[in-house]
C-alpha cells in the first residue's frame, strides 16, 4: 500500500512509503500527482526526519522492569532496577514490550544491542525496530524507517518498516 506522509508543518517535507520502503521524497503537490488517487494520505502537524537510535537499549530492556500500567499504584510507571533474583521469562518479555512501546513514542527505530535475554531478542525482533545499527537515512529506496517531529520536538508519530506504530492522539 502507497502512503503520503504530508507534513502540515513544512510544504516541502512529504514521505512516500511503498510497502517497507520510501519510494520519494519531495513536496506534497508533486508526490500527490505522481502517484494521485492511489495514495492514502496521512498528514501530521509535523516534520518527518529520519528515526532515532537507542544506544543503551540493553541496559534499558535486560536490567529494567517497565511496569504494567495496571501496576502503577503500587510500581509507578517508570522503569525499575530488577533484583538479583531476575524475574520469570513470560514478564521479561512483556517488560521488553513495554519499553520497547516507550521508545517508539520518542521516535526511537534502530536499537543497540545484542540481547542476551531470549524473551527480550524476541520483543525486540517483533517490533521491526533495526538492531545494532543507526536508523536509515530519509532516502529513495531506503527501509522506511521515521520518525514526525513537532516544531517543540516531541515524537507525533513513528513508522518502522512502512508500518504505523505510534501516533500521538
Amino acid at each position: 500500500m502507497l502512503t503520503l506522509h504530508r507534513s502540515l508543518a513544512d510544504a516541502s517535507r512529504c514521505v512516500a512509503v511503498d510497502g517497507a520502503r520510501i519510494a520519494a521524497l519531495g513536496p506534497y503537490e508533486e508526490l500527490r500527482a505522481a502517484y494521485g488517487e492511489r495514495a492514502r494520505v496521512r498528514e501530521w502537524a509535523g516534520t518527518p526526519v529520519p528515526g532515532r537510535y537507542e544506544p543503551d537499549t540493553v541496559r534499558l530492556l535486560e536490567t529494567l522492569y517497565w511496569p504494567d500500567p495496571r501496576e502503577a499504584d503500587e510500581l509507578g510507571t517508570e522503569p525499575l532496577p530488577v533484583g538479583p533474583d531476575g524475574m520469570p521469562d513470560t514478564r521479561w518479555g512483556a517488560s521488553a514490550r513495554r519499553g520497547l512501546q516507550r521508545m517508539l513514542t520518542r521516535g526511537v527505530t534502530a536499537v543497540a544491542g545484542p540481547f542476551t535475554r531470549a524473551p527480550v531478542r524476541t520483543a525486540v525482533q517483533r517490533s521491526g525496530v533495526l538492531v545494532g545499527s543507526a536508523a536509515p537515512a530519509l532516502a529513495p529506496g531506503a527501509r522506511a524507517d521515521f520518525a514526525v517531529l513537532g516544531a517543540d520536538g516531541d515524537c507525533l508519530a513513528t513508522v518502522v518498516g512502512g508500518r504505523l506504530v505510534h501516533r500521538r492522539a
